[in-house]
């Protein structure tokens, strides 16, 4: 729950906004980071000294619903010769560390990021005769926010949400995100660390479906070149009712060309998804690797799950060769120092130190296995193999229901377990899985109808449900997650079967009911 009112108020747990002059003494007991950013923005605005603000009545640390304890809302002229149209800039307050008293953040020093690292802004254009901002996009932002703290994944530059629904809740085509570097907000060095800033920008689902087939920073470049769908500042028009494929034919072309040049930039996605051994027989609960034993779920080893954090990454990198790090607890990047120790990566499970030591979880070849895809993520399997495997990279499945892995490897993959001699074969509940080029292109003919265009369902709500995690380019921060609920999948029957008995290999796209019961 929140209410609306000037910075300069004063409410039930915070002191009025100061600016970056304020009195030492007033300065003194307003919360130091929250001081910080607040001196960037009036740096921004100093004409705007209380902007209008939403603010969380009851703070998170006091037990309330929402994240972010303010979002302020500032008006943006714009600049017209620059074709950046007047907007409302909005500012979020509370995924950094703005208290550094472990209230809400660990504090653990001034070098690495202050909280999640990160504050979410968002840019609205402005409409005629509009003398106040829509106080909607602090809710957006509220449920982004639910998002990073209920599962401790960060957002970066590149990383799309897909929201099935206006996000104004109105008619509106714009119904997805992209997420960017704040054109205007400098990062920040607070007392607790540095806070950089990620603008949400609006898109349609056709832009959507191209950032996830090619990649999300061509897709924001590709925006920034029509000023009606975002110019420069990449500012959301809910009103916008064309793609910048309609607006512009020749777009879809260089797409298309990146598509068929680079692959796809999606290395892996958090979704409903088993797998199971039909070398062994399913009583044997001791060599089964199905995602359950009784009623617990398996659990990746710390090292594991270490190796699939790196897998991704280094996906990030422009390689000669894509290669699968070692297992080794060490970073190997120099990127420890970016993450506060109690954040989790990526793929990091709840518990995934607590387990059996890893020396002790031997490599097994396999000779047959299950693969089980709800429909959303077993709609991105061609992605997988066209966009991904075909270009001589890796794709991994992570279960958000269950601790286990899946990971697809093309023959051009260095230091991967699975090899051509064995194509499948499992570290602990981590299934690796090598498929050759001609295979590859026999699974496309036969999964065909998974993404044919003309069983495409209408739009309809979602929840944030569908963990992606895609290649970024090598400076940036660790942390790579991407949130995407999946664009409408193509309909049919479920449970649908595919198999390859000649390899041995059984895939089966299933409901999500059977995800969600703890044995499948």
């Amino acid at each position: 729950m929140a209410e609306l009112r000037p910075s300069g108020a004063p409410g039930p747990t915070a002191p009025p906004a100061p600016g970056p002059t304020a009195p030492p003494a007033f300065a003194s007991l307003f919360p130091p980071g929250l001081h910080a950013i607040y001196g960037e923005c009036r740096r921004l605005y100093p004409d705007q000294p209380n902007p209008l603000q939403v603010t969380a009545i009851v703070k998170y640390w006091l037990g309330g619903p929402d994240p972010l304890d303010y979002v302020s809302m500032y008006r943006n002229v714009g600049s017209p010769s620059a074709n950046i149209p007047e907007h409302w800039h909005y500012i979020s307050f509370g995924l950094s560390d703005l208290y550094g008293d472990n209230r809400v953040h660990e504090f653990t020093g001034t070098d690495g990021p202050s909280g999640f690292g990160f504050e979410l802004t968002f840019r609205l254009k402005r409409e005629t005769g509009e003398s106040a901002p829509p106080t909607w996009p602090a809710e957006l932002m509220q449920g982004l926010a639910r998002y990073v703290f209920q599962s401790e994944n960060t957002f970066c530059s590149g990383d799309h949400v897909s929201w099935h629904s206006p996000l104004d809740n109105s008619e509106s085509r714009i119904q997805h995100m992209l997420l960017t570097e704040d054109p205007q907000m400098q990062p920040v060095q607070t007392p607790f660390g540095v806070v950089t800033f990620l603008q949400i920008v609006g898109v349609c689902t056709e832009e959507l479906h191209s950032a996830q087939q090619w990649n999300g920073q061509g897709i924001l470049e590709l925006l920034r070149t029509v000023p009606v769908a975002g110019g420069p500042w990449l500012i959301t028009d809910m009103r916008r009712g064309e793609t910048i494929f309609e607006i512009d034919p020749h777009l879809q072309e260089r797409v298309d060309k990146g598509i068929e040049t680079d692959g796809s930039n999606l290395s892996g996605v958090s979704a409903k998804c088993a797998w199971d051994d039909l070398s062994r027989p399913p009583e044997d609960d001791e060599d089964s690797r199905s995602i359950c034993i009784g009623t617990q779920p398996r659990r990746l080893s710390g090292k594991d799950t270490e190796q699939i954090r790196e897998t991704l990454r280094r996906g990030l990198e422009i390689n000669s060769k894509p290669v699968l790090p070692p297992i080794n607890p060490q970073r190997q990047n120099g990127l420890a120092h970016d993450r506060a120790p109690s954040r989790k990566d990526s793929l990091e499970s709840d518990s995934s130190t607590a387990i059996i030591p890893h020396e002790l979880i031997r490599t097994r070849q396999l000779e047959s296995v299950h693969l089980k895809f709800n429909q959303e993520s077993g709609a991105l399997i061609p992605l997988c193999l066209r966009g991904r495997l075909l270009h001589g990279r890796h794709f991994t499945y992570k279960s958000i229901t269950g601790d286990m892995a899946i990971t697809f490897v093309s023959t051009g993959v260095e230091g991967a377990f699975a090899t051509e001699e064995h194509p499948y074969a499992a570290h602990g509940p981590w299934l690796q899985i090598l498929l050759t080029e001609e295979f590859v292109e026999k699974m496309l003919e036969d999964l065909e109808d998974l993404t044919s265009p003309e069983e495409r369902l209408s739009p309809h709500p979602a929840p944030l449900a569908t963990l992606v995690l895609a290649e970024i380019v090598p400076q940036q921060r660790e942390g790579r997650g991407r949130l995407v609920c999946l664009q409408p999948q193509p309909q049919f029957k479920l449970p649908k079967e595919y198999s390859w008995p000649e390899k041995k290999l059984k895939v089966s796209i299933l409901p999500d009911v059977v995800f969600d019961s703890p044995l499948h």
